[in-house]
């Protein structure tokens, strides 16, 4: 498989790690971004050999379009963006929910999406496997009171990533002039919860049942470069075991 630029944004949680390193031992030149400078250096140096790290608040627009201009200068447009910002917030039931909680999880989630797919949507869609792959929850399709907050703001993460998937189709296996090979997707990949090996380590009583270890998401993101972009653009990709 040809070397490609690959941004991982989240790259300080124990997905952003394996993530970068799976990317980066598979021969793509990976970009890991945080908020942290401190935090995404050290998870860099952990994912190995050819992975950057990159300090931005993905919250505000024009910091990422810093970072993009900082990525195409050091290597060129970007071919991958494996975007795994997000967080938890749950209450008892629907009249507790906190709006702070939505703040949180709406910035969080929804708003770096936006901003990381909007600046780097042209870098994707040329590219001759362009790649945008999000993390998403089994709660979209059977959220519960305690979770509507947290299953909402998923919920809005998987609405917008599909239609980045329209926008890729549109442009290419779906032209009304001159179609091409569809050579760009966006999907979801849909988890219950993530597993690391810190997690296991601090409860080993614990099964676990239902989770998706962030290996395994890490090895789906590598794969995904392999698959062809008409067989997952726009897809819901379970890793749910």
């Amino acid at each position: 498989m040809t070397s490609l630029n690959v941004l991982v944004t989240g790259g300080s949680s124990a997905s952003g790690v394996a993530a970068a390193r799976a990317l980066a031992l598979a021969g793509h030149r990976v970009f890991t971004v945080g908020s942290d400078r401190g935090r995404i250096t050290t998870a860099a140096e952990e994912a190995g050999d050819g992975v950057t790290p990159l300090v931005c608040d993905l919250a505000s627009l024009d910091a990422v379009r810093e970072l993009a201009a900082d990525v195409h200068a050091a290597a060129g447009p970007v071919d991958g963006v494996i975007h795994l910002v997000g967080g938890w917030r749950g209450a008892t039931g629907i009249e507790d929910q906190p709006d702070e909680d939505w703040d949180v999880l709406s910035t969080g989630a929804v708003t770096t999406l936006r901003n990381v797919s909007r600046v780097f949507y042209r870098d994707l869609a040329d590219s001759p496997a362009g790649r945008l792959a999000v993390v998403s929850s089994t709660a979209v399709t059977a959220p519960t009171a305690a979770a509507a907050t947290y299953a909402a703001a998923k919920a809005a993460v998987e609405a917008w990533t599909f239609a980045v998937a329209d926008g890729f189709r549109r442009e290419q296996s779906g032209a009304t002039a001159d179609p091409v090979e569809q050579h760009s997707a966006a999907v979801v990949f849909v988890v219950k919860a993530l597993l690391d090996a810190g997690m296991r380590q601090a409860h080993p009583e614990r099964k676990f049942p239902g989770y998706t270890d962030v290996e395994e998401l890490a090895a789906a993101a590598v794969g995904l470069f392999k698959q062809p972009a008409a067989e997952v653009n726009g897809h819901r990709i379970r890793l749910v075991p």
